[in-house]
Protein backbone atom coordinates (compact mmCIF):
# COMPACT_ATOMS: atom_id res chain seq x y z
CA UNK A 1 0.00 0.00 0.00
CA UNK A 2 1.18 3.60 -0.61
CA UNK A 3 1.66 6.59 1.15
CA UNK A 4 -1.42 8.06 -0.53
CA UNK A 5 -3.82 5.07 -0.31
CA UNK A 6 -2.99 5.22 3.42
CA UNK A 7 -3.47 8.62 3.88
CA UNK A 8 -7.26 8.25 1.86
CA UNK A 9 -8.09 5.53 4.86
CA UNK A 10 -6.44 7.64 7.86
CA UNK A 11 -3.74 5.74 8.79
CA UNK A 12 -1.25 7.34 10.74
CA UNK A 13 1.87 7.80 8.78
CA UNK A 14 5.22 8.53 10.01
CA UNK A 15 7.99 10.49 8.41
CA UNK A 16 11.45 9.14 7.74
CA UNK A 17 14.09 9.10 10.65
CA UNK A 18 15.93 12.39 10.27
CA UNK A 19 17.01 13.33 13.81
CA UNK A 20 18.30 11.48 16.43
CA UNK A 21 19.00 11.95 20.04
CA UNK A 22 21.62 9.77 21.66
CA UNK A 23 21.94 9.95 25.58
CA UNK A 24 23.34 6.23 26.98
CA UNK A 25 25.34 5.21 30.28
CA UNK A 26 25.84 1.40 28.53
CA UNK A 27 27.64 2.07 25.64
CA UNK A 28 27.86 -0.76 23.87
CA UNK A 29 27.62 -1.05 20.60
CA UNK A 30 26.71 2.47 19.91
CA UNK A 31 29.63 3.73 18.09
CA UNK A 32 28.68 1.16 15.50
CA UNK A 33 25.03 2.11 15.54
CA UNK A 34 24.98 5.86 14.95
CA UNK A 35 27.79 5.17 12.14
CA UNK A 36 24.54 3.39 10.57
CA UNK A 37 22.68 6.22 11.63
CA UNK A 38 24.47 8.66 9.88
CA UNK A 39 25.25 6.55 6.73
CA UNK A 40 21.42 6.59 6.18
CA UNK A 41 21.16 10.51 6.99
CA UNK A 42 20.40 10.74 10.27
CA UNK A 43 21.68 13.61 12.28
CA UNK A 44 22.58 13.00 15.81
CA UNK A 45 21.72 15.33 19.13
CA UNK A 46 23.87 14.26 22.04
CA UNK A 47 25.08 14.85 25.71
CA UNK A 48 28.40 14.42 27.40
CA UNK A 49 29.92 11.38 27.70
CA UNK A 50 27.83 10.02 24.78
CA UNK A 51 28.82 12.87 22.42
CA UNK A 52 32.68 12.21 23.67
CA UNK A 53 32.35 8.48 23.40
CA UNK A 54 30.88 8.93 19.26
CA UNK A 55 33.06 11.71 18.32
CA UNK A 56 36.17 9.49 19.40
CA UNK A 57 34.57 6.63 16.95
CA UNK A 58 34.71 9.62 14.39
CA UNK A 59 30.74 9.99 14.45
CA UNK A 60 29.99 13.95 14.27
CA UNK A 61 26.83 14.68 16.54
CA UNK A 62 25.54 17.89 18.14
CA UNK A 63 25.93 18.98 21.43
CA UNK A 64 22.17 19.34 23.00
CA UNK A 65 23.20 22.60 24.40
CA UNK A 66 24.47 24.00 20.83
CA UNK A 67 20.89 23.04 20.16
CA UNK A 68 19.09 24.31 22.79
CA UNK A 69 20.91 27.60 23.43
CA UNK A 70 21.84 26.96 27.08
CA UNK A 71 25.14 24.60 28.44
CA UNK A 72 24.76 21.08 30.53
CA UNK A 73 24.63 22.87 34.43
CA UNK A 74 24.32 22.25 38.06
CA UNK A 75 26.86 18.89 37.39
CA UNK A 76 24.90 17.70 34.55
CA UNK A 77 21.69 18.14 36.64
CA UNK A 78 19.77 19.93 34.17
CA UNK A 79 21.09 18.92 30.59
CA UNK A 80 18.00 17.97 28.42
CA UNK A 81 15.24 19.34 30.40
CA UNK A 82 14.09 21.73 27.78
CA UNK A 83 11.46 22.37 25.28
CA UNK A 84 13.15 21.87 22.38
CA UNK A 85 13.94 18.39 23.60
CA UNK A 86 10.43 17.78 24.75
CA UNK A 87 8.48 19.41 22.49
CA UNK A 88 10.70 17.45 19.71
CA UNK A 89 9.14 14.31 21.50
CA UNK A 90 5.52 15.21 22.09
CA UNK A 91 4.56 17.35 19.45
CA UNK A 92 2.36 15.27 16.99
CA UNK A 93 3.56 15.54 13.75
CA UNK A 94 0.12 15.14 12.11
CA UNK A 95 -1.50 17.93 14.29
CA UNK A 96 -1.00 21.54 12.19
CA UNK A 97 -1.31 23.85 15.76
CA UNK A 98 1.81 21.48 17.03
CA UNK A 99 3.47 21.69 13.91
CA UNK A 100 2.89 25.81 13.99
CA UNK A 101 4.32 25.69 17.61
CA UNK A 102 7.18 23.89 16.14
CA UNK A 103 8.09 26.44 13.80
CA UNK A 104 7.54 29.42 15.66
CA UNK A 105 10.04 27.86 18.66
CA UNK A 106 12.61 26.27 16.55
CA UNK A 107 11.49 23.16 17.41
CA UNK A 108 12.88 20.46 15.43
CA UNK A 109 11.09 16.82 15.60
CA UNK A 110 13.23 14.42 16.94
CA UNK A 111 12.16 10.70 15.68
CA UNK A 112 14.38 8.28 17.35
CA UNK A 113 15.75 8.54 21.12
CA UNK A 114 18.42 6.11 22.10
CA UNK A 115 18.62 6.38 25.77
CA UNK A 116 19.43 4.47 28.74
CA UNK A 117 19.73 5.58 32.81
CA UNK A 118 22.03 6.05 35.51
CA UNK A 119 23.35 2.69 37.09
CA UNK A 120 21.59 3.40 40.46
CA UNK A 121 20.79 0.05 41.24
CA UNK A 122 24.90 -1.06 40.73
CA UNK A 123 25.57 2.42 42.77
CA UNK A 124 23.43 1.72 45.75
CA UNK A 125 25.15 -1.69 45.70
CA UNK A 126 28.33 -1.08 46.44
CA UNK A 127 29.90 -1.49 49.67
CA UNK A 128 29.53 1.84 51.85
CA UNK A 129 27.48 3.88 49.12
CA UNK A 130 26.65 6.83 50.80
CA UNK A 131 22.84 8.46 50.56
CA UNK A 132 24.50 11.87 48.43
CA UNK A 133 26.06 9.28 46.14
CA UNK A 134 22.77 6.67 45.68
CA UNK A 135 20.69 10.19 45.18
CA UNK A 136 23.26 11.95 41.94
CA UNK A 137 22.78 8.32 40.62
CA UNK A 138 18.85 9.07 40.29
CA UNK A 139 18.15 9.84 37.03
CA UNK A 140 15.71 12.76 36.18
CA UNK A 141 16.31 13.61 32.40
CA UNK A 142 16.61 10.15 30.80
CA UNK A 143 12.90 9.08 32.32
CA UNK A 144 11.66 12.46 31.38
CA UNK A 145 12.99 11.64 27.53
CA UNK A 146 11.97 8.21 27.50
CA UNK A 147 8.36 8.51 28.68
CA UNK A 148 7.79 11.66 26.11
CA UNK A 149 9.52 9.49 23.42
CA UNK A 150 6.89 6.35 24.49
CA UNK A 151 3.81 8.67 25.22
CA UNK A 152 4.22 9.62 21.48
CA UNK A 153 5.07 6.55 19.76
CA UNK A 154 2.92 7.12 16.84
CA UNK A 155 5.70 9.42 15.86
CA UNK A 156 8.94 8.26 17.51
CA UNK A 157 10.98 5.15 17.48
CA UNK A 158 12.68 4.90 21.10
CA UNK A 159 15.41 2.70 21.95
CA UNK A 160 16.37 1.41 26.04
CA UNK A 161 18.31 -1.85 25.41
CA UNK A 162 21.36 -2.21 22.96
CA UNK A 163 19.71 -5.16 21.92
CA UNK A 164 17.56 -3.72 19.45
CA UNK A 165 19.55 -1.76 17.59
CA UNK A 166 20.16 -4.38 14.49
CA UNK A 167 15.97 -4.35 14.47
CA UNK A 168 15.63 -1.00 14.65
CA UNK A 169 18.47 -0.47 11.42
CA UNK A 170 17.08 -3.70 9.69
CA UNK A 171 13.71 -2.21 9.56
CA UNK A 172 15.19 1.47 8.60
CA UNK A 173 16.79 -0.22 5.64
CA UNK A 174 13.69 -2.07 4.81
CA UNK A 175 11.29 0.68 5.18
CA UNK A 176 13.31 3.69 3.47
CA UNK A 177 14.46 5.14 6.94
CA UNK A 178 10.74 4.16 9.05
CA UNK A 179 10.21 1.70 11.62
CA UNK A 180 6.60 -0.07 11.83
CA UNK A 181 3.54 1.01 14.07
CA UNK A 182 4.19 -2.80 15.99
CA UNK A 183 7.94 -1.82 16.64
CA UNK A 184 7.72 1.36 18.08
CA UNK A 185 4.61 0.05 20.09
CA UNK A 186 6.49 -2.54 21.33
CA UNK A 187 9.75 -0.59 22.58
CA UNK A 188 7.38 2.04 23.85
CA UNK A 189 5.76 -0.73 26.54
CA UNK A 190 9.99 -1.62 27.28
CA UNK A 191 10.13 2.15 28.18
CA UNK A 192 7.56 2.00 30.77
CA UNK A 193 8.67 -1.54 32.09
CA UNK A 194 12.18 -0.39 32.64
CA UNK A 195 10.86 3.37 34.43
CA UNK A 196 8.52 1.49 36.41
CA UNK A 197 11.22 -0.87 37.78
CA UNK A 198 13.82 2.08 37.72
CA UNK A 199 11.47 3.88 40.60
CA UNK A 200 10.47 0.50 42.37
CA UNK A 201 14.49 -0.02 43.25
CA UNK A 202 14.40 3.74 44.35
CA UNK A 203 11.83 3.15 46.08
CA UNK A 204 13.52 0.39 47.99
CA UNK A 205 16.30 2.58 48.79
CA UNK A 206 15.20 4.91 50.12
CA UNK A 207 13.23 3.19 52.32
CA UNK A 208 16.24 1.44 54.04
CA UNK A 209 18.30 4.71 54.85
CA UNK A 210 17.55 8.17 56.75
CA UNK A 211 18.30 11.72 56.01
Amino acid sequence: MNRESEMQKGEHIMAKIELALISVTDKNGIVPFANALKGMGVDILSTGGTARALRKGGVRVTDISDYTGFPEMMDGRVKTLHPKVHGGLLGLRDNPAHQEMMEKYGIKPIDLVVVNLYQFEKTVAKEGVTLEEAIENIDIGGPAMLRSSAKNFRDVTVIVNPADYTLVLKEMEENGGETTMETRFRLAAKVFRLTHEYDGAITRYLETVKP
